[in-house]
């Protein structure tokens, strides 16, 4: 009788998440200037992809800025699914690089919104080139809600997040969303050597003249020129009086490790 032997286990292609896929899906996400956006087409139903700026919300959700005349605008008003691909190639095998694609269900946020103040605010402070025609009436903004995501973090680095991984769900989002405008100003103004050595230290870029473009319970964004950043915090805040504190303690790091 012939010897049976075992067929191999299928050998796991997605890991358990992990604190390193949650700090890499923030980055990709709230570090990025614009994404991929993919739609479906009214009537066919075929997949279209397009180019689109994006910022992001006060809970870390993308927001983008569109033209009813676009045809992504009409798709996105037929079917709430879409799809956005961050992450930048970069030297070499473009594979070999760090992206992540997300499944969204898009929210439409009208020209009259309550919400659009705060929304149109940030999306200045990340494109500030958007002013040319950001007040248009035909412009208007959508927020992607994440429902999932596939993180590619490079090789045999392969996860499958979902919505409370990509969320940040936090206390203190709400009254930190009302006091980050005075918070930004003040940081900008008084502070510069300050987010320069946030640069250096926990961005690795060496340049002068960053400034803080927006916060958010879990981070902040910094941008110079055409680059951003995002920066974490240690944990995210429980209260929104613990941003000074956290500013400062990651100065003071900064500094220790200069």
């Amino acid at each position: 009788m012939a010897e049976q032997t075992s067929k191999p286990e299928t050998a796991k292609t997605i890991r358990e998440t992990d604190d390193f896929a949650l700090a890499e899906s923030d980055r990709l996400i709230r570090g990025s200037r614009h994404a991929a956006l993919a739609v479906l087409e009214p009537g066919t139903g075929h997949p279209t992809v397009s180019r689109t700026l994006v910022a992001t919300d006060s809970g870390g959700r993308p927001i983008i800025l569109v033209s009813a005349l676009s045809s992504h605008t009409k798709a996105l008003g037929a079917d709430q699914r879409a799809g956005l691909l961050f992450g930048e190639p970069g030297k070499g095998d473009p594979l070999a690089h760090p992206r992540i694609t997300l499944k969204c269900r898009a929210e439409h946020i009208t020209f009259d919104s309550s919400e659009r103040p705060a929304l149109r605010r940030r999306f200045l402070a990340r494109h500030p080139k958007s002013a040319l025609y950001i007040d248009f009436p035909d412009f208007s903004f959508f927020r992607l809600v994440p429902v999932s995501a596939s993180l590619n973090g490079g090789f045999g680095k392969a996860y499958e997040l979902m919505e409370e991984d990509l969320d940040i769900a936090s206390p203190a989002a709400s009254e930190l969303a009302e006091m980050e405008e005075g918070a930004i100003a003040h940081m900008n103004a008084d502070h510069s050597d300050a987010i320069d050595l946030y640069a250096a230290r926990f961005a690795g870029e060496k340049e002068s003249g960053w400034r803080i473009c927006g916060i958010d319970p879990a981070g902040f964004e910094i941008l110079r020129g055409d680059q951003l950043r995002r920066i974490r915090f240690p944990e995210p805040l429980k209260k929104a009086a613990g941003l000074r504190k956290v500013l400062a303690d990651l100065a003071k790091s900064a500094r220790a490790n200069d």
